[in-house]
C-alpha cells in the first residue's frame, strides 16, 4: 500500500477537530478509523522516536489472548484497509495464515502488524511531546503544548496546536510493589519489571538462581521461558504469587462476554460503590494465566521428572513479599509471607523479575492546566461518561469541546478497559461522537447474556423480541 500523501500544514491558529495523545494500540486504532473520514482534522502526539508495543515481552512463541479480528479496526470496520488480514496480503503470507489456522497470532506478530499502520498513516508525529493541556475560555478551544524532539530525545522546537477535541491515549507504566522499588530503582541490582526481561534475558539465564514475582501471564510466560533454557537439574528458579493458586484465565465463551459493549453499559451504569467492590472480584477475567501457558509449564516440568527426581523449580502461590533487601554485592534476599497460612520466610536470590503488572499513567500532571473544569468522583478519579469523555464542567462541555480517555477508565467502564477486543468498538464510539454523526454504526447488542433487569438501553434489536422476566410480586428472592 502506498503511503498517503501528507496533509498540507494547516494554520496555527485554526482549531483542530481532534488531537490524540499518546499512540499505543488505542490511539492508533483511533487514528485508522479516522483516516477516510477526510472532512475531520486530527493529529496524534507521542514522544517516542516510533511506534513499539511491550518490546520487552515479545518472547518467543508468547501469543495475544485475543483472536486476531480484534485488531484495530476490524469490530468496527472489516472493509478497512488497516485490517490485520490486509496487513497479511500486504506482506503475500495470507495463504501461510490460512493453512496455520490460528486464531490467537504471536505477540511480535501484533507488534509489526501495529508498526505496518503506524508507519503509514499521514496524522501520526512522533518524537512530539505534550507537555501541558489548558483550556481557553476566551477562544472555546483547548491550547495543547508540546516539545519536537531530536532524534537523541533533545528539545528541537515548541509547539502549540488549538483543538475542539482531545483524546487521552498516554497508556500504563510498570507498576513495581512499594517493598521492591528501592531496589529496583538501584543501578546494578538484579531487580527488573517484566517490561524489560527480553533485554536482560542473557543474564537471567546465566543467574544462579532467579525468582519471577508475579502470578498472571507475564509472569507464567517468563517463568516458562526461563525454564526451557536452564539446565536440567540446576533450574534455580522460584515463581511466587500474591493470588490463591497460577488460576487459569476466565475463557468460557459467556464468560468472554464480560468483555462486550453490553456488559461496559452494564458496568458504567451501577453505582460507583458496587462498581469499586466488583472490580477485585474479576481478577480471573484478566489476571489469570492462559490455560495453554499452564498445560506448557506442566509438561515442561513433567519432562525433567522422566529419568527420576524433582526440577530445581519450586512454584508458590498466596505469597507476598514483605521486604526485601541487598544481600553482600549482589544477592537479593526477600522476605515472604504465606497469605492463607501466616507464615513467614527468606528467600535469597541472585536475580528478581517482577511480572506485578500495570498501572494507568496518572493523567494530573498533564491535566493540571483543566483540574478546575474536571469533575471527580468520591475517591478523586475523573468521572468519565458512557462516551469515554471526562466530565468537565458544563462552561466547557457547552461549547462542544471534550476531553476524551483510552484505557484510563478501569473505575468507570471495568474490566474491558484495556482489552484490545474492545479497541475498535470504543474508537468508533468516540468518533461517532466527535463527528455528531455516525460514521461506524454500531451493534445494538453483543451479547446473549443479559447483565441487569433494567437495561439502561435497548439491548435487543427491535425486530426480534423475547418475553421479559416478570418481577416477583412479593419481592422475596427464591
Amino acid at each position: 500500500m502506498t503511503p498517503p500523501p501528507n496533509p498540507p500544514l494547516q494554520a496555527p491558529e485554526t482549531p483542530r477537530d481532534l488531537v490524540g495523545i499518546g499512540i499505543g494500540p488505542f490511539n492508533l486504532s483511533l487514528a485508522a478509523l479516522a483516516h477516510p473520514l477526510t472532512t475531520l482534522d486530527a493529529v496524534f502526539y507521542d514522544q517516542r522516536p516510533g511506534f513499539t508495543w511491550h518490546p520487552g515481552l515479545l518472547i518467543d512463541g508468547a501469543r495475544v489472548q485475543v483472536p486476531f479480528l480484534a485488531d484495530l479496526v476490524t469490530l468496527a470496520d472489516p472493509a478497512s484497509p488497516w485490517t490485520f488480514l490486509n496487513y497479511l496480503k500486504s506482506r503475500d503470507r495470507l495463504f501461510p495464515f490460512y493453512f496455520a489456522e490460528r486464531l490467537h497470532i504471536h505477540r511480535a506478530e501484533y507488534d509489526a502488524y501495529c508498526r505496518w499502520v503506524a508507519d503509514r498513516l499521514p496524522a501520526l508525529h512522533f518524537g512530539h511531546q505534550v507537555d501541558a493541556v489548558r483550556w481557553n475560555p476566551e477562544r472555546d478551544v483547548f491550547e495543547v503544548d508540546f516539545t519536537q524532539l531530536d532524534a537523541d530525545g533533545e528539545a528541537e522546537a515548541l509547539g502549540r496546536t488549538y483543538t475542539r477535541n482531545i483524546v487521552l491515549g498516554i497508556g500504563t507504566r510498570p507498576h513495581v510493589p512499594e517493598p521492591l522499588r528501592p531496589l529496583a530503582e538501584t543501578p546494578g541490582v538484579p531487580v527488573l519489571h517484566a517490561a524489560d526481561y527480553l533485554f536482560h534475558r542473557e543474564a537471567l539465564l546465566a543467574a544462579g538462581h532467579v525468582t519471577v514475582v508475579g502470578s498472571g501471564q507475564s509472569g507464567a510466560e517468563i517463568f516458562l521461558d526461563l525454564l526451557r533454557h536452564r539446565p536440567a537439574g540446576r533450574e534455580g528458579l522460584h515463581w511466587i504469587g500474591r493470588t490463591p493458586a497460577f488460576a487459569p484465565m476466565e475463557y468460557s465463551k459467556l464468560g468472554l462476554e464480560h468483555f462486550t459493549p453490553d456488559y461496559t453499559r452494564y458496568f458504567h451504569a451501577l453505582p460507583e460503590s458496587v462498581r469499586d467492590r466488583l472490580l477485585p472480584t474479576q481478577w480471573q477475567l484478566n489476571k489469570g494465566i492462559d490455560a495453554t501457558t499452564l498445560a506448557a509449564i506442566h509438561d515442561e516440568l513433567y519432562r525433567r521428572t522422566l529419568h527420576g527426581g524433582w526440577p530445581d523449580a519450586v512454584l508458590t502461590p498466596g505469597v507476598r513479599v514483605r521486604t526485601a533487601g541487598r544481600l553482600a554485592t549482589t544477592q537479593v534476599e526477600l522476605h515472604l509471607e504465606h497469605l492463607q497460612q501466616g507464615t513467614r520466610t527468606r528467600l535469597t536470590t541472585d536475580a528478581v523479575v517482577l511480572a506485578t503488572g500495570y498501572r494507568e499513567r496518572p493523567l494530573t500532571p498533564l491535566l493540571a492546566g483543566l483540574d478546575p473544569y474536571v469533575r471527580r468522583d468520591s475517591r478523586e478519579r475523573p468521572r468519565v461518561d458512557e462516551h469515554f469523555r471526562l466530565v468537565l464542567d458544563p462552561s466547557v462541555t457547552a461549547t462542544g469541546c471534550h476531553a476524551y480517555v483510552q484505557n484510563a477508565e478501569l473505575h468507570t467502564h471495568g474490566v474491558g478497559t484495556p482489552d484490545l477486543g474492545l479497541a475498535a468498538w470504543r474508537s468508533a464510539t468516540i468518533l461517532n461522537s466527535v463527528t455528531g454523526t455516525d460514521p461506524y454504526p454500531l451493534p445494538a447488542r453483543t451479547a446473549f447474556t443479559t447483565f441487569g433487569l433494567e437495561q439502561g438501553r435497548p439491548q435487543i434489536p427491535p425486530t426480534r423480541r423475547f418475553r421479559a422476566l416478570t418481577p416477583l410480586a412479593d419481592g422475596n428472592g427464591i
